[in-house]
């Protein structure tokens, strides 16, 4: 019995039953309250659970199906049968290393705040399962990213609970002594030291930067205390910890990577870490950088002049004054390594231009949003055409298996044997889908969307007992009396994402009249659920949430439109299982990719977008709806009405009479048409495999590293 428990505690140490539906299922199973309570933590769980009632419950079927998971885990752990094992055997080497400020692998693990951490959980589980050699890179954020709930206004408020190592699945990082191993940076006139932890995920290592010890003054222990928390300051020093400090790390580690990956340009100091060394190698400075960017690849994300992180000259000198008098750098040469305009290094240090001059290779996550990085930086490579410019893209994808359900899962395993071949390829998927009746399609779809209903029932309930404000339980209970109205015969739309203004959350609002119109249409009616979280700092985005929350008070709009408090990828998982059209509504080029419209594709859901992002290279007409044909106009007031106007006119004349046609057997066929053409042309390609092996063939194989 004790190996049966011993099977249970390897499991839930390893981030890899976050995507193994039945690893899921055991622990769950285990106690639903306390599964829930804990935000789906199964190393919290088990410390509630004594291991007197783990044997008891161990006796019968519960234990035999945790040795059969467990022994799956092992196989895959130590399977020979892998992609780069196959394909790219250099990368089963030395590993490829990944620097990111967040990285979203599940909701227990709270390093994460958005879409960039939520790419970055995705790509470590594929790369995982590629059986590529891959150690992920970031901070422990003691903190996390917020908790948010709403006051009695609808404006966002935040709360930042702790969240301890003895509640996760991670393990501090030793030296060969046995001692916790400790490096150091230089920041401004200081010496600041950082520990490491260690999380497991698959096959794949992720470490943890952790500044939070007794050695270091007080102001430096809370460097790792929130994600993107505080000012300008708090910003370049998480990111030297997480460039300068990552880089030491893998260093003390005896690491020598194939390949340093930076994910967006926060961890771009790393590069400065690694010219260093190369300085003090003996080499001068050209030889020395072209060195560098030999082992250097960069990966943009922000399509917006204004989203690049940049410091001052002042900044830059005051806090890179003694790590530059330890390495021999010259100021002036730093700060040209980051001005963008190389004949004037007195402006602001910006981070992107330094990965750009440092790294053998650069993309953008979506084919227009290379376009759009070729033209934004084309001043740094004077002589080149836009076209020339060295940027170019890998389009984002999402780890299919992270991202369905149980339900889903059990749905296509009838259909065929090799689930994760259906969601690689379009034969594998066509092959799959005439194997299902319209009928057990729209089952699948009734089933989701009744999970979608009950869950949000039960997370109102949730709300109202962890409610902040007494003067609120009115609201709450008027949303607990009309929840029946939230109906899965009525065609749901889902909008959740980070609030940010560009992504326009409100747009649908434009019109209340027509907006009430077209909910309430006896014949076709409509619901939306909203989630989703502006930065602290976003009054603006707050200001979005808070009109949205106010609009669903409206007595025409009760019990139709939902806004869910505190988003988080828990959340995330029920909405886009649940949800019939996913809304995405940004300001075209603004977003770069976009990754959540990919996930509700294997549960039947339909992409309703403008032509942003990873959009317009899947739409095809029959795999969703398009937002206008890709116009931009120079008048923001403008584009917003030609914007909501072509959502309106689609839902009114396109999507709602195809959704609310049926044939003689009340199945909506074209709508399900729909739905077959989006799993076959969507799912085998947006997905985190196919992007993951892009990056293998065309940027971490180029050059090997040397």
């Amino acid at each position: 019995m004790q190996k049966t428990i011993s099977a249970l505690k390897d499991l839930s140490n390893n981030l890899w039953w976050s995507w193994d539906t039945e690893a899921k299922q055991i622990f769950e199973d285990l106690s639903p309250l306390l599964w829930e309570r804990n935000n789906h933590n199964p190393v919290e769980l088990l410390r509630h659970i004594s291991n007197e009632e783990l044997a008891a419950r161990c006796q019968c079927e519960l234990g035999e199906r945790i040795l059969n998971v467990h022994s799956r885990f092992q196989d895959y752990l130590n399977s020979k049968e892998t992609w780069a094992l196959k394909d790219a055997p250099e990368l089963t080497k030395n590993p490829v290393a990944y620097f990111s400020a967040e990285f979203g692998i599940h909701e227990s693990v709270r390093i994460y705040s958005g879409g960039l951490g939520v790419l970055a959980g995705d790509h470590i589980k594929s790369a995982s399962d590629l059986g590529i050699n891959f150690i992920g890179i970031t901070l422990f954020y003691k903190e996390g990213y917020f908790r948010q709930y709403l006051n009695e206004d609808g404006w966002q408020m935040e709360d930042y609970p702790l969240q301890y190592a003895e509640s996760l699945p991670i393990e501090k990082v030793t030296g060969p002594d046995g001692k916790d191993l400790v490096i150091s940076v230089n920041i401004a006139q200081s010496e600041v030291f950082a520990q490491a932890w260690k999380l497991k995920v698959g096959r794949a290592t992720l470490y943890l930067l952790d500044t939070n010890i007794p050695a270091n003054e007080s102001h430096y222990r809370d460097i790792c205390c929130r994600v993107y928390g505080g000012d300008q300051n708090m910003r370049i020093n998480q990111e030297i910890v997480l460039g300068i400090g990552g880089a030491k790390l893998l260093d003390s580690l005896g690491v020598k990577p194939a390949v340093y990956h930076m994910n967006e340009g926060h961890s771009a100091f790393l590069t400065l870490e690694l010219l260093a060394g190369e300085l003090a190698a003996g080499k001068k400075k050209e030889e020395a950088m072209e060195a560098v960017k030999k082992r250097c690849v960069f990966t943009t994300h922000t399509p917006v002049p204004a989203g690049h992180d940049r410091f001052s000259r002042d900044m830059m000198h005051y806090t890179f004054d003694k790590y530059l008098s330890k390495t021999g750098m010259d100021f002036e040469d730093l700060m040209l390594l980051g001005s963008e305009d190389p004949k004037n290094t007195q402006g602001l240090f910006t981070m992107t231009v330094l990965s750009l001059n440092l790294s053998r290779a650069a993309n953008g996550v979506s084919k227009l949003h290379g376009e759009v990085s070729r033209e934004m930086w084309q001043h740094l490579f004077p002589g080149k055409k836009i076209e020339e410019v060295p940027i170019g893209h890998i389009t984002n994808g999402v780890h299919a298996p992270s991202w369905g359900c149980g339900y889903t899962d059990s749905f296509w395993k009838k259909f065929t044997e090799d689930l994760e071949a259906m969601t690689l390829s379009r034969e594998a998927a066509e092959e799959a889908l005439a194997k299902v009746s319209d009928e057990e399609l729209w089952s699948l779809r009734y089933t989701l969307k009744r999970n979608l209903m009950d869950f949000i029932h039960r997370y109102i309930d949730n709300q109202l007992f962890h409610q902040h404000s007494p003067s609120r339980s009115n609201e709450y209970d008027a949303m607990r009396s009309e929840k029946n109205t939230l109906s899965p015969d009525i065609l749901t739309i889902g909008f959740a994402r980070r609030f940010a203004t560009y992504k326009r959350a409100p747009m649908i609002f434009s019109d209340l009249e027509r907006l009430n119109r077209i909910i309430n249409n006896p014949k076709m009616p409509m619901q939306i659920i909203f989630a989703g979280k502006a930065h602290p700092h976003d009054d603006a985005g707050k200001d979005f949430i808070r009109q949205i929350v106010q609009h669903s008070r409206r007595p025409e709009f009760t019990g139709r439109v939902i806004f869910l408090e505190n988003y988080n990828l828990g959340v995330a998982k029920r909405m886009v299982s649940g949800v019939d059209i996913w809304l995405n509504n940004p300001v075209r080029p603004m977003e770069a990719s976009g990754t959540s419209g990919e996930k509700t594709v294997l549960h039947g859901g339909l992409n309703f977008s403008v032509l942003d992002g990873w959009w317009p290279e899947a739409y095809n007409g029959e795999n969703g709806w398009s937002i206008g044909n890709g116009e931009i106009f120079d008048n923001h007031e403008e584009q917003d009405r030609f914007d909501a106007e072509q959502i309106y006119s689609v839902l009114e004349n396109q999507i709602l009479p195809t959704f609310y046609e049926r044939n003689e057997h009340n199945i909506p066929t074209r709508w399900i048409k729909k739905i077959r053409n989006a799993i076959a042309t969507i799912a085998p390609e947006y997905n985190t495999h196919r992007m993951v092996r892009d990056y293998a063939t065309k940027y971490y194989l180029t050059g090997g590293g040397k």
